[in-house]
This record gives structure tokens, sequence and C-alpha cells, in this order.
């Protein structure tokens, strides 16, 4: 099994790509070992002392490291237990772990959701993932749209400009409705 690995703009993640299908659709995201219990996949990753958090998309995984490590330390590990990992043929998450997906209604018009979402999904989502991340709707209140980031967008140094600067112009062109775009942690 060969496992590509690209860079991300977040310098303490690296993008893992198995060159197979990890989730049919959206996202899940284990930001500590804790929250890991449910993947077998997650919870080996975080058996490797400096792994910080492990995020799961369609055709890849992320790792994101502590800081005071270094990738050239790290990397052969992190590729060991993913080979590992798919030899022994166990699933990627166990029944009940939730998969993000953007489905929460939260009272907003149902037809400026739709086109939040809309755009979110094809103009937005397709682009964070080729980063190694993702990023999920929230809600929509008074204008303002809260999207939380995940993946090697959570805590990249430019998440708060592609939000900003990338995510709510788009927005605000395209639904006038919406004024700002706010994270949610």
């Amino acid at each position: 099994m060969f496992i590509e690995t690209e860079i991300t703009p977040n310098p303490e993640t690296l993008k893992f790509l198995p060159g197979k299908v990890m989730l049919e659709a959206g996202s899940v995201d284990f930001p500590t070992s804790e929250e890991a219990e449910k993947s077998p996949l997650a919870r080996g990753l975080f058996g490797i002392n400096g792994v910080a958090g492990v995020f799961i998309g369609y055709d890849f995984v992320t790792v994101t490291k502590d800081q005071d490590l270094d990738w050239l330390d790290l990397k052969a590990d992190v590729l060991g237990a993913l080979m590992q990992f798919f030899m022994t043929g166990s699933p990627i998450l166990e029944e009940g772990v939730v998969i993000t997906g953007g489905d929460e209604d939260d009272g907003a018009d149902p037809e400026i959701v739709h086109q939040i979402k809309e755009l979110l999904d094809q103009k937005v989502r397709p682009a964070v993932a080729q980063d190694g991340g993702d990023i999920v709707y929230h809600g929509f209140k008074e204008g303002v749209v809260y999207l939380k980031m995940q993946g090697a967008c959570a805590g990249c140094p430019s998440s708060s400009m592609t939000l900003k600067h990338g995510i709510e112009n788009l927005l605000k062109y395209y639904v006038p409705e919406v004024t700002e775009v706010r994270a949610v942690e």
C-alpha cells in the first residue's frame, strides 16, 4: 500500500492520502484522544507520541502534531500506523459516531439556509478539503453565518482570513441576507 502525503497551510498538520475512500459523506473530527475512542483508526494514531488531533474526510486523514515536534520525527510513525490499520481490515468508525455534514436545523429561513449550505458544499468545502480540512455550517441568525473549521483548517494561521475575506465575501455576494461570517470553536 502506498500512502501519499501533502503539506497543508497549517504547519502543524499533514494530510495523508491512502488512495481509498475513508468516509462516503461528511467528515469526522477528533481533536482529543478521548474523543477518538469510537474510531479504531483515530485511537491508533493517538497512540503515537506527539499526535494532537486526527481528522477524517472523504479520501484523506489529516494528523495534527504537537508544536514542539518536527514532522521529520513523526511522519514515519504515522505512515506505519496507517498501514498497520489498513492491514487489519478494522472499520474506520464504530457504530454511533456522528459524521459531520451540516444538517443542523437552527430555525432560520430554510430557503436562505439552503442557499448558504449549497454554496458551502459546491464552492467552499472542496477547496477546504484540498487543504486537509472541512467547514461545517452551525447556524444563521440575524445576518450572521456561524461556521466551524475542522481538520487542518482548525488553528491554521490563515483560517481567519479565509473565513472573513474568502467565505464571507462569497456568501455576501450570492446571499444578500448574509452580513457577516463568524467562527464557532
